[in-house]
């Protein structure tokens, strides 16, 4: 489709610019971008909407929907998922975000679903598996008289392929691996993630049932079930295996949990089978072989400024400040634009090309919603936000049916609409079989500068480093708005914002913007439940939210959020404390049961004591001095201790060596990152530098220039990090990385652990 000669230009905020250049641009073989964001983005409307000359009942024209569809995207009113912003309009046509594959109960099974997910990651995408079906550890097999290994030890299989390929050659795959709670093997699950970097390629999340949370209520036994079998094969205390599930979160963030039988009930095709499993970060419950096709609106672009201040008003003057009739012809192009992703796309194998032309299932869900309460003058924290919450989303839910009945009318309704449930209840006829998913938009929320997804803002202000290691502080444009016009805003105050994150200690700031301008550590967890709540009220699918707590929080807290979030309607929960990757590997054990205030105050500076058997590996590197041997000792799968010996070198250097290994030691067994050890040794100057194979700069400078290159190569690059310190900075730019949604986010150039 010819591009029109005046087809607008796209105004780029630099974050934008940065993340589109980096991951979405089309580039040549000399890794120059061949296009620009014009260019990408009429690529992406065209190809989209010449899927509408298939239809001829269709009221529009391509080229005129074209021209709609671009300009939807470049007014940052709505995006679709990354893969349709990089594929569409290209030769590879994979333009969905996340599949769920089947794990059957045989080695050919496995190794197939193996396979298909291998070739899934290859373009792109990212997979959910159901590890329930396989026989526990130790059941008999009766093909060969062997015992079975039980699930864990597949998903270490799956882990180990997911970590051997590129996802659409630039990074890994993302995977959820989630197993019934009434699975035999499940304290193994729920512990997986003990040792820190194991399985990291994976969300964790366990299947709940309504007969364990109710036993679990009452602290009651529950059967556990043979999947082989189908029989009971022993019981355990539902409270004590919900205390270990809470311990688990509380220390790592895993596993999360996912209310099955809830998310069942509201399967829009329970002939075609039970959902088992959802997307990577949760948001999508999917059936074996389905894919999911998701976008988002920019709900902060929906706001009509009047020149008044929005404290003023009361609530229903703030909601006739919402575009209402332009929200609704948004939602509507949506929801065709979504719809013909679903033809436009090109599967890697055809049991999902089948499956998703089936049920032409798509997900339109919400960012900027904490913007738009900004703008609005609405603490995310009240009551008054929640009900807008139930306002917005059961617009679009009702908008976005409106729109898929109209399609069904032009198009025919989905092919297994006959044996959904929306035939039983004689709704319909729709053209999606769902329509609604409040999915993760942490990059696509960098393109539209808008907050992401429902979540609050994790800070008002922050300082951002660009080139030559220049500090920029960078400031929400609504706080900044509003400091403007109450005459308060200057370099002082932001400098303040940005140093602490908060407005909660701010007193030179008025006490109604810091109850408006609240962040997402100012924000109590039961508010975050609420909001997920209101908007799984109107969303067909699922609600991606992380509850955020500080490190302060205790075990009772996570409790407290899980029961909440059963309590309140919600499908599932990711909670995040903050710091708890660092701190996990200074709390052993795993009863179950809960830890004293005093244990939940350890200080992570702590000495902790050397066991009697340790293990780890021994590196050789030159030296001017001559060839050194630095091995380090592991504990919990994080460096414990480190010595450096070099031979024939004198007995001063060999000193220098031990006494740097010393105090390296020290400090691991302390707490302290090996990025923080590395940033002071790396670098320092000596005498007699040598060349050294693949170290950036070419030279090892000195022995703790040496020391700190072993470190860097063994811990802090991307194919060799532990959990740890990979998902606490972003291996491409070094920026600290941020958990929201079930995922971590750079928020300085866009990469994503899960999409």
């Amino acid at each position: 489709m010819e591009k029109p000669v005046n087809l607008k230009p796209v105004s780029l905020n630099p974050n934008a610019a940065v993340v589109l250049a980096k991951r979405y641009y089309r580039k040549g073989k000399d890794g120059e971008p061949l296009e620009d964001a014009r260019d990408l983005f009429w690529r992406v409307a065209s190809s989209i909407a010449g899927e509408e000359g298939k239809y001829a009942r269709s009221p529009f024209k391509a080229g005129d929907l074209a021209v709609e569809f671009y300009t939807l995207m470049t007014d940052w009113k709505f995006l679709p998922n990354s893969p349709t912003l990089m594929n569409a309009g290209t030769g590879l046509g994979q333009l969905s975000a996340c599949f769920v594959l089947p794990v059957g109960d045989s080695i050919e099974e496995i190794f197939d679903a193996v396979k298909y997910a291998a070739m899934i990651h290859k373009s792109g995408g990212g997979t959910g598996f159901s590890f329930s079906r396989l026989r526990p550890r130790d059941s008999l097999v009766g093909t060969t008289g062997g015992v079975a290994s039980g699930p864990l030890s597949f998903l270490r299989i799956f882990n180990t392929a997911t970590e051997q390929i590129k996802q659409g050659g630039t990074r890994r795959g993302a995977n959820m691996g989630i197993l019934r709670v009434d699975h035999p093997d499940i304290l193994d699950f729920i512990r997986a993630k003990e040792r820190e970097g194991e399985f990291n390629n994976f969300n964790l999340s366990v299947a709940l049932t309504e007969l364990f949370m109710q036993a679990a209520g009452r602290r009651e036994d529950y059967a556990l079930l043979n999947p082989a079998t189908g029989k009971e094969s022993g019981r355990l205390n539902a409270g004590e295996v919900f205390d270990l599930l809470i311990l688990k979160a509380w220390e790592s963030g895993d596993p999360g949990i996912v209310f099955i039988d809830r998310i069942n009930r509201d399967n829009p095709t329970p002939d075609q089978g039970e959902i088992e499993s959802t997307n990577p970060c949760g948001e999508q419950p999917l059936l074996p072989f389905e894919a999911c096709n998701l976008g988002s609106i920019n709900l902060s672009r929906f706001y009509l400024q009047d020149g008044t201040d929005s404290g003023g008003k009361d609530s229903a003057a703030k909601l006739s400040s919402i575009a209402w009739d332009e929200l609704r012809r948004c939602v509507h192009l949506a929801v065709r634009f979504l719809d013909n992703v679903v033809d436009a796309s090109s599967f890697p194998l055809p049991q999902i090309s089948e499956k998703v032309r089936a049920n032409r299932k798509i997900g339109l869900g919400v960012m900027g919603w904490a913007d738009l309460l900004y703008q609005l003058e609405i603490p995310y924290d009240s009551q008054e936000a929640l009900n807008l919450a139930e306002k917005v989303m059961s617009f679009i839910r009702e908008e976005s049916r409106a729109a898929s009945g109209q399609l069904a009318l032009e198009r025919g309704p989905f092919p297994a609409y006959e044996r959904s449930f929306f035939r039983e209840k004689n709704l319909g006829p729709f053209r999606n079989a769902t329509l609604t998913t409040i999915a993760p938009t942490g990059t696509l929320s960098i393109l539209a500068g808008c907050s992401s997804g429902i979540e609050p803002l994790f800070a008002l202000s922050f300082s951002r480093k660009v080139m030559d290691n220049e500090n920029l502080t960078e400031t929400n444009p609504f706080f900044e708005q509003a400091l403007e016009r109450h005459r308060l805003k200057t370099p002082e105050l932001l400098r303040k914002a940005a140093e602490k994150g908060s407005l909660a200690s701010l007193d030179e700031v008025p006490e109604h913007l810091r109850r408006v301008f609240v962040t997402a550590m100012d924000i109590e967890s039961s508010w975050h439940l609420r909001m997920q709540s209101s908007f799984q009220l109107y969303t067909d699918n699922a609600v991606s939210k992380t509850v955020n707590l500080p490190n302060s929080a205790g075990v009772g807290e996570v409790a407290r959020i899980y029961w909440l979030a059963y309590e309140l309607g919600c499908k599932g929960v990711t909670v995040y404390r903050d710091g708890c990757k660092s701190a996990q590997v200074l709390y052993a054990g795993g009863t179950g049961q809960k830890r004293s205030a005093d244990a939940e105050k350890i200080d992570k500076r702590a000495v902790r004591e050397r066991p009697d058997v340790v293990r780890g590996i021994t590196r050789k590197v030159n030296t001017g001095h001559g060839k050194m041997y630095v091995t380090i000792n592991e504990l919990d799968g994080k460096p414990f201790e480190l010595f450096a010996t070099i031979g024939k070198s004198g007995r001063s250097t060999m000193a220098k060596a031990e006494a740097i290994g010393r105090l390296i030691s020290l400090a691991l067994r302390s707490g302290i990152e090996v990025r923080d050890i590395v940033n002071q040794i790396k670098g320092i100057g000596g005498d007699m530098p040598v060349f050294q194979q693949g170290k950036a700069d070419g030279q090892i400078r000195s022995i703790p220039d040496a020391i700190a290159w072993v470190l860097e190569n063994s811990y802090l690059r991307p194919e060799n990090a532990a959990g740890g310190d990979l998902r606490s900075y972003c291996p491409e730019c070094d920026a600290p990385l941020r958990f929201v949604e079930g995922c971590y986010l750079c928020p300085d150039c866009g990469f994503s652990r899960c999409s």
